[in-house]
């Protein structure tokens, strides 16, 4: 018997993709896209939306208008509902979460975000609420109003301080760093908001850049408010399968990257490479896994899937979300598939 009743509904076409709406019963977690995901630590990642309006040319996930890869796009409409899948999860990893707002497009893109931001901070078990951003659509208006509803950091995506080479890597003509700098400032001397810059590095594009993103943040003590020794936490550039890759870079290997920071560690005397103890992380308990790798389950298809040649599949009791890959099925149909991926509760299923 198929008891699980859930309302996902497809909405208007954005970048010529249709974006799916969803609402109250449909599970949050299971797809590595939307909703909640755990990966064994204090941190939680909240995702309420996968649009973003950046084209970034080194994007991993191949988010914005440019995409190549991408069916779909996915929202959740429903605050309350995305907000008590996350305390729940909080709950059940023994509190003292921390829910990161984050996503593969920019979470500044869902509707409700400030309510999301009370709400989760209304939760028990979840302490902090942090959110990352690319900033294009940052204002001060805006990060004061985050920050009244609880907001506590924002990591900020800015990957160079040059306004031409800032353009050339959101891939946005419109994308003004200075302005987003100037945001960054504000925000600082209005309210008690933390900042964190968090700068991916390409090789050959913006490595030159990190010591003037170290002087921004150490002008504006950014990182302190949270603790940390750090205000800049420094991504390497990794090239994925759907993801973007510029032309003639080559990524570095980790031994190279953290060799990099080392050496502007020691030129500069700012900290790059923190522990997670010192950034507050720590291992919790997993969240069960109701389904494991090679398990066989009935999945209910409900809309087109992420990615070409998926589908989005719901399991009966409405618990898990399910990627279910090689199949074109009408919306509504059943589809009996065998789980072929389960990692940090991020399901991928097989037709039998």
């Amino acid at each position: 018997m198929y008891d699980c009743v859930y309302d996902i509904k497809e909405g208007p076409k954005v970048y010529n993709r249709a974006l799916y709406k969803i609402y109250r019963n449909f599970p949050l977690m299971g797809h590595i896209a939307f909703g909640v995901i755990e990966r064994g630590s204090n941190v939680i990642q909240v995702r309420p939306s996968t649009l973003c309006f950046h084209n970034c040319i080194f994007c991993s996930v191949d988010a914005g208008p440019s995409s190549k890869h991408r069916r779909t796009e996915y929202m959740i409409y429903d605050a309350e509902w995305l907000a008590k899948w996350a305390g729940e999860v909080a709950r059940a990893k023994g509190g003292d979460v921390e829910a990161l707002i984050d996503g593969v497009g920019e979470p500044l893109t869902n509707p409700r975000i400030i309510e999301l931001i009370k709400l989760l901070k209304q939760e028990k078990g979840i302490k902090r609420v942090a959110i990352e951003t690319h900033g294009g659509s940052l204002s001060v208006e805006l990060g004061k109003r985050l920050y009244e509803a609880g907001l506590d950091r924002i990591n900020l995506s800015i990957d160079a301080v040059d306004s031409e080479l800032a353009r050339r890597m959101a891939g946005a003509s419109w994308y003004n760093v200075e302005s987003v700098i100037q945001t960054v400032r504000k925000l600082v001397e209005e309210t008690k908001l933390d900042i964190v810059l968090t700068p991916v590095i390409v090789p050959g594009l913006n490595d030159n850049e990190l010591p003037r993103i170290i002087n921004l943040a150490r002008e504006l003590k950014l990182g302190v408010r949270s603790g940390w020794p750090t205000g800049v936490l420094a991504q390497k550039y990794e090239e994925h399968k759907y993801g973007r890759k510029p032309p003639g870079v080559k990524p570095w290997g980790w031994g190279k990257f953290y060799a990099y920071l080392k050496d502007l560690e020691a030129k500069t005397g700012y900290k790059l490479i923190p522990s997670p103890v010192e950034l507050g992380f720590r291992q919790t308990p997993r969240i069960d896994k109701p389904y494991r790798k090679g398990d066989k389950v009935t999945l209910m298809v409900a809309s087109e899937g992420w990615l070409k040649n998926e589908m989005l599949g719901v399991d009966p009791e409405c618990s898990r979300v399910f990627s279910i890959v090689g199949v074109r099925a009408p919306v509504g149909s059943k589809v009996r598939a065998k789980v072929i991926e389960d990692e940090n509760n991020i399901y991928i299923a097989r037709p039998e």
